[in-house]
């Protein structure tokens, strides 16, 4: 198994309507009546129970638990994707929402500087600036195991990671290929301890979400 692009989780932000100067430090801080309604969260889409079972091996279970509930009390706007996260703080439908980074990223890209949606890393390693990896694998079972290593050495090439930076603005992770220029550089976000490694248990993470009435 191993890496081959890096995402970093972010809260989106409308910047007509915000700072980063009235965000709070840690993405917990969004339990705070006053995000009542404002708030976007995709609780059904895949990157977002990682960030929890991240979220509970860092502030562990009853905090993460007590999160949940306290966004769910908030009120947020429930979407199916990242993106459409990312259309609603444009259009003002919500202020914020909790997404990753690259969404952002081709926006802005494609529509200009003026885009008015940019993305925020919650301070002191905080789990919300947690930096996730999509990964490929071949599989001793495998029935084409050589097939399967020819992907993962063309997903790993020159080639494929800057189109990983430069078109889809994730984080290419092969020595020698630098990230777009319009991405937080990875040594600049104060990311959370957390071993990837450990993002194993998802059966757990949902069964906390349906209690907390996420799901």
């Amino acid at each position: 198994w191993v890496g081959t692009s890096g995402r970093a989780r972010v809260v989106g932000y409308n910047t007509e309507r915000l700072s980063e100067a009235d965000l709070p430090d840690s993405i917990l801080g969004f339990t705070d009546p006053e995000w009542k309604g404002r708030i976007g969260w995709a609780p059904t889409n895949g990157s977002f129970p990682a960030f929890v079972t991240a979220m509970r091996l860092t502030v562990l279970e009853e905090a993460t638990e007590r999160w949940l509930r306290g966004i769910v009390a908030n009120d947020p706007v429930v979407f199916d994707d990242n993106g459409a996260i990312r259309d609603a703080i444009a259009s003002g439908e919500i202020d914020v929402g909790f997404l990753n980074h690259y969404y952002i990223a081709e926006a802005i890209a494609e529509e200009g500087a003026d885009y008015p949606v940019r993305a925020y890393h919650p301070r002191g390693g905080d789990v919300g600036s947690l930096i996730n990896v999509a990964g490929i694998g071949v599989l001793k079972s495998a029935g084409n195991a050589e097939g399967g290593q020819e992907l993962a050495d063309f997903v790993l090439s020159d080639e494929s990671q800057r189109h990983f930076a430069e078109v889809v603005k994730e984080y290419p992770l092969v020595a020698g290929i630098a990230a777009d220029p319009e991405v937080t550089p990875l040594d600049e976000i104060q990311q959370p301890d957390v071993d990837l490694s450990e993002l194993d248990d998802l059966d757990g993470t949902l069964e906390l979400l349906q209690t907390s009435g996420a799901l």
